[in-house]
């Protein structure tokens, strides 16, 4: 007789339970009727639709409620305002007195307020119910810009600064004067020039050692080349810094200068961009002069190299006297400006009326002084007196030749028999 057991899992349970044949189970949220699904997406629709209602009747609260309006000017905070005045930032939200809160563009209006010259960054924010933030972040001076006869900042990107002059005393800057900056030039550009200036400014601070404070003005209309015009005892010096190796070519300046302007009293620029050699460049028509930096030779840096002070100025009766110099590979005469360009390899042509370092070469053992005529750079140069010397004795070799052309015709006149009449001729022959 077979033996019956109970399945565990209950599919052999009783029919009269309804566990073996109830089917799957419904969502609770799903109604097994027509008229439950009906009621159901009734709710739904009314939810939702209250929602709606909701949100329009609260939109239109904030945009009609007196309390969300921009009311005037006193609802416009400001923080970080030092140079620029409120005067100079409100017009910036002249549009939005009176307009609803939300409704301010707070990005065009920080792009507004960074096209003022002095603010760097801004930030613009709404404070609840009716309030505008703005945070701003104001430039800094880095250097004194001389624009004609005029004198304002610029900051470190190149960005031109006004600002009177009686408050600059105010503050009590204290900084180079550059020029090189022009407005006209592209952003760019001037950033350029002035990341030039920075590199120059931190190599000589560099240590405290505050050897900027011994600059006083740095033209950087070539970011190549920063000219830096250095005071000394009665005049200024003009110091051709390149653009890298300052702290460098400074010591080699102060090392050398006091020895240069005893030998050479007529000394207006040195042009430090070259390893062992510099060209020190006399005042107009003196010309230029190379001289030696080799390490074994210091002691003799300029008299090795360089003629006397007597001898580099040309005599009129000498016009376009040469000065001999040491020979270099790569030397090259500039006679356009008085200088020559030794020993770094560059382009070698003129760029805005000055000749750039010049390429390798062979080696050129004169350095030209004087001017040069305009339109050849490279030609020998001529003294304006001896010039006005050769004139005058063309002009009397001119006027004796003349004298003697006329004396020989009358002395050949003289020479001459008189002509005579036929009929005289006759008769003196009878």
């Amino acid at each position: 007789m077979p033996l019956e057991m109970m399945d565990p899992d209950g599919d052999d349970a009783d029919p009269s339970g309804g566990a073996r044949f109830r089917g799957p189970r419904r969502p609770w949220w799903r109604p097994a009727s027509t008229a439950g699904r009906v009621l159901l997406g009734v709710g739904v629709l009314v939810v939702l639709g209250g929602v709606a209602t909701a949100a329009f009747a609260f939109k239109t609260y904030i945009v009609r409620d007196a309390r969300f309006r921009i009311a005037g000017g006193r609802n416009i905070q400001a923080t970080g305002l030092t140079e620029v005045s409120r005067a100079e930032m409100l017009p910036v939200f002249g549009e939005d007195i009176g307009r609803n809160i939300f409704f301010v563009p707070l990005a065009e209006r920080r792009k507004q307020l960074e096209e003022i010259p002095w603010i760097e960054r801004a930030t613009v924010m709404r404070l609840l119910p009716d309030q505008i933030r703005v945070t701003v972040v104001e430039r800094q001076p880095a250097a004194f810009t001389r624009l004609g006869r005029q004198v304002g900042l610029v900051d470190a990107s190149g960005v031109l600064l006004a600002m009177p002059a009686a408050m600059m005393a105010q503050h009590h800057y204290s900084f180079p004067v550059v020029t090189g900056i022009d407005p006209r030039d592209p952003l760019a550009s001037r950033k350029a020039r002035m990341a030039t200036y920075a590199r120059l400014l931190a190599e000589l601070d560099a240590g405290n050692q505050h050897l900027s404070e011994q600059v006083s003005e740095i033209d950087l209309t070539d970011p190549e080349d920063a000219r830096v015009l250095m005071p000394e005892q009665g005049a200024d010096i003009l110091a051709h810094f390149g653009e890298d190796h300052f702290m460098e070519r400074y010591q080699r300046y102060k090392a050398h200068i006091a020895e240069w302007r005893q030998q050479y009293p007529r000394l207006a620029a040195v042009d430090l961009r070259y390893e062992q050699q510099v060209v020190l460049q006399m005042q107009p028509g003196a010309g230029a002069v190379a001289t030696s930096l080799d390490d074994a030779a210091a002691s003799r840096t300029a008299s090795s190299t360089a003629p006397s002070p007597d001898q580099a100025k040309p005599s009129p009766a000498q016009p376009g006297v040469h000065t001999q110099a040491e020979a270099r590979p790569g030397l090259s005469g500039d006679t356009s400006s008085g200088k020559a360009n030794i020993g770094k390899p560059n382009s070698g042509k003129l760029v805005s009326g000055k000749l750039a370092p010049a390429k390798p070469a062979a080696a050129v053992k004169t350095v030209r002084t004087g001017a040069t005529p305009a339109g050849n750079a490279l030609s020998p140069p001529h003294n304006s007196a001896a010039r006005q010397k050769a004139a005058k004795d063309k002009a009397a070799r001119d006027k004796k030749k003349r004298a003697d052309a006329k004396r020989a015709a009358l002395n050949a006149s003289k020479r001459k028999p008189a002509p005579t009449h036929p009929a005289a001729a006759a008769a003196q022959s009878q």
